[in-house]
C-alpha cells in the first residue's frame, strides 16, 4: 500500500502535516475531513535517492513486532488496530509495508496464521506454527509473547556464537591484510636502500624479500585464489549438503570451538522443543518444526531421526539416547519430565543451564584467545619489522 505526504488546516486555522499508507489519496482527503482538517496538498511519499529500499528484515525485528503486537493484544486492541498503529511507527520501509500488508490481509478476513505465511523468509515455518496453534487456543497473544522471548533468546544466542567465532577471525584477516600491505609497499623501499648497501642481506631478510617480490609479481592470482576459494566455500556450503554436513561435524570436533557449538546446538534444541510444546504444538510436529532451528546439520538430521522414533511410539528420551549426542544429563531430565507431565518446564531449565554454559565457554574462549592473538601479532608483523631492520642493526654494528 502506498505512503502518502499530506498537509492541511485544522479549525483554528493551524498548519498540520503527516504522513499515512492509503490506496489513492482521495482516501486520505476524506479521513482527514473526518478529523476536522481540511485538506492541502496530499501527495505520494518521495522516495529517497540511496537507500530506498530500506534495511533487510532482520530477526530482531521479527522479535520487536511480536512483543508489540502481544502487548497491544494484551491491552484489549485489536489486531487490526494495533498492525495499523505498528505500520505507522516503523521507520524500515521493508518492515513497514509488510505490516500493512499483513493488515490489509487480515482486514480482508485472513488469519494471522494465513496473512505471515505470505512472508516465509521473515515467519519461518516454526513461526508459523505457533501463531496457527495460538488461533487455534484462543492464546494468540499469549503464543506471540512467548514467541518474542525465545526470538529474543535465541539471537542472544546466536551473538555469543558470532562473537566467539569472528572475533579471532578479524583479527586473523587484519594482520594478514596489514602483512600484505607491507610487502608489496614497505618492503620494496627498504629493498632500493638494502641494495645501496652492497652487503650480503640477513637470510631472514632475503625471506621477507622474496616475499615481496612474490606478492608484487602475483598478487593478481593470488587475489583471485583468494576469492574464488571464498566463493566456491559458499556455494558449497549452501548446496552441497554432503559437504555442509562435514563442516558442522568438523566444526563440533575442533577443541573449544567444538564444545561451544554442541551446547549452543542442544540450547536451541531445548528451547525451540519447550516453546513448541508449551503453545499446543503435538510433539512429532513440533521436532519437524525445531529440526531446522539447532543451527547445525548433525544436530538436524539426529531430531529427525528423534522425530521418526517418536511417531512409532518411543519416548523422547529414549530416542534421545539413540542418536548418540546429548548428554546424559539432557536426557535423564527429559525422562522426568515426561514421567512429571512437565516436559516443556523441563525442557526451558535444560535450555537455560546450556545457555549459560556458552556464555561462560565464550567468556573463557575470549580471555585464551586474547593472549594467542597478541602472541600472533608479534610473530607475523614484528618478525616482518625486524627482518626489515636487521640488516640495519648489522650495518651499524660493523661501523
Amino acid at each position: 500500500m502506498p505512503v502518502f505526504v499530506w498537509e492541511g488546516k485544522d479549525k483554528r486555522g493551524v498548519t498540520m502535516k503527516g504522513e499515512q499508507p492509503a490506496k489513492n489519496a482521495n482516501m486520505i482527503r476524506a479521513e482527514l475531513r473526518k478529523q476536522g482538517i481540511t485538506p492541502g496538498v496530499v501527495k505520494p511519499k518521495p522516495k529517497p535517492l540511496f537507500g530506498g529500499a530500506g534495511k533487510r528484515i532482520t530477526p530482531l525485528d521479527i522479535a520487536v513486532f511480536s512483543r508489540m503486537l502481544a502487548t497491544m493484544m494484551k491491552s484489549g486492541v485489536p489486531i487490526v488496530t494495533a498492525l495499523e498503529i505498528m505500520g505507522g511507527g516503523q521507520k524500515n520501509p521493508k518492515m513497514r509495508d509488510m505490516v500493512n500488508a499483513l493488515r490489509a490481509d487480515i482486514e480482508s478476513g485472513s488469519s494471522l496464521s494465513e496473512a505471515i505465511s505470505k512472508y516465509p523468509v521473515q515467519f519461518d515455518e516454526l513461526y508459523r506454527n505457533l501463531v496457527k496453534a495460538g488461533e487455534s487456543a484462543g492464546v494468540l497473544e499469549t503464543v506471540l509473547d512467548t514467541i518474542a522471548n525465545y526470538k529474543e533468546n535465541i539471537e542472544t544466542l546466536k551473538g555469543k556464537i558470532k562473537k566467539a567465532l569472528f572475533y579471532p577471525a578479524t583479527v586473523v584477516a587484519v594482520a594478514l591484510i596489514v602483512s600484505s600491505i607491507l610487502l608489496i609497499f614497505v618492503v620494496p623501499q627498504f629493498e632500493q636502500v638494502f641494495q645501496s648497501f652492497g652487503a650480503d642481506l640477513p637470510a631472514f631478510t632475503k625471506m621477507i624479500v622474496a616475499m615481496s617480490d612474490f606478492m608484487l609479481r602475483w598478487w593478481w592470482l593470488i587475489l583471485l585464489i583468494v576469492v574464488g576459494s571464498i566463493i566456491a566455500f559458499i556455494m558449497a556450503k549452501n548446496r552441497s549438503p554432503a559437504f555442509a554436513h562435514f563442516l558442522d561435524r568438523t566444526m563440533l570436533k575442533i577443541p573449544v570451538i567444538g564444545q561451544v557449538m554442541h551446547n549452543s546446538a542442544i540450547a536451541r534444541f531445548a528451547r525451540t522443543t519447550a516453546v513448541t510444546f508449551k503453545a499446543g504444538v503435538p510433539l512429532v510436529e513440533a521436532l519437524d518444526s525445531v529440526a531446522g532451528a539447532t543451527g547445525n546439520v548433525v544436530y538436524e538430521k539426529a531430531v529427525y531421526r528423534i522425530r521418526d522414533d517418536v511417531a512409532v511410539g518411543y519416548s523422547m528420551n529414549m530416542a534421545m539416547k539413540q542418536v548418540n549426542l546429548f548428554p546424559h544429563m539432557v536426557t535423564q531430565m527429559v525422562s522426568i519430565g515426561e514421567e512429571a507431565g512437565a516436559l516443556d518446564a523441563m525442557l526451558f531449565k535444560v535450555a537455560d543451564f546450556y545457555e549459560q554454559e556458552v556464555n561462560n565457554a565464550v567468556d573463557a574462549l575470549a580471555s585464551l584467545m586474547e593472549p594467542l592473538i597478541m602472541i600472533f601479532l608479534g610473530v607475523v608483523v614484528g618478525g616482518m619489522v625486524i627482518g626489515m631492520y636487521l640488516p640495519i642493526f648489522k650495518l651499524a654494528g660493523a661501523i
